[in-house]
């Protein structure tokens, strides 16, 4: 797979994953469950929330079925559930995620369906990765913003 646009891609995407749990590194349990924006998410939130993204995007979506979820249906922005337990949700569902895309090719159509006009616009496992590089590099950002007004560190991620 080197060298191809299917490596590349996942090159970008892992990037971006990476980036999520290098920008949390060392953050304790309080800060990860502490809400510093105006829409109520917390760090800890929007990591389960990634891991939704890359179930949903790449089971029910790519595949048109997905694992059942480790917990009920829960809207963030904030989870109940531990630290421990949600890194290891998001890393489950990007190892999944790194699964079906190597056994798929770029061209091929969803199985599933997103609601709403983004799913009319997706329409092959190419626009599906392209969308999720964008949703964890968009969240990334705010997790940077997040990070900083939490203990002021700047500059975290992958080097």
């Amino acid at each position: 797979m080197a060298g191809t646009e299917k490596s590349t891609l996942l090159m970008f995407l892992r990037a971006q994953r990476e980036s999520v749990l290098a920008i949390l590194d060392g953050l304790g349990e309080a800060a990860l469950t502490t809400a510093v924006l105006p829409s109520g998410w917390t760090p800890l939130g929007m990591v389960e929330h990634l891991g939704d993204a890359e179930r949903h995007w790449f089971q029910e979506i790519v595949t048109g079925t997905a694992d059942p979820r480790p917990w009920p249906e829960h809207e963030p922005p904030s989870t109940p559930r531990s630290p421990a337990a949600v890194f290891a949700y998001y890393r489950a569902q990007c190892r999944r995620s790194d699964e079906i895309f190597a056994a798929t090719p770029l061209s091929a159509p969803p199985r599933g369906r997103h609601p709403g006009p983004l799913g009319a616009q997706t329409a092959d496992l190419r626009g599906v990765v392209l969308h999720m590089i964008e949703e964890t590099a968009r969240h990334a950002g705010h997790l940077d913003v997040v990070r900083e007004l939490l203990d002021g560190r700047t500059g975290l991620g992958p080097r």
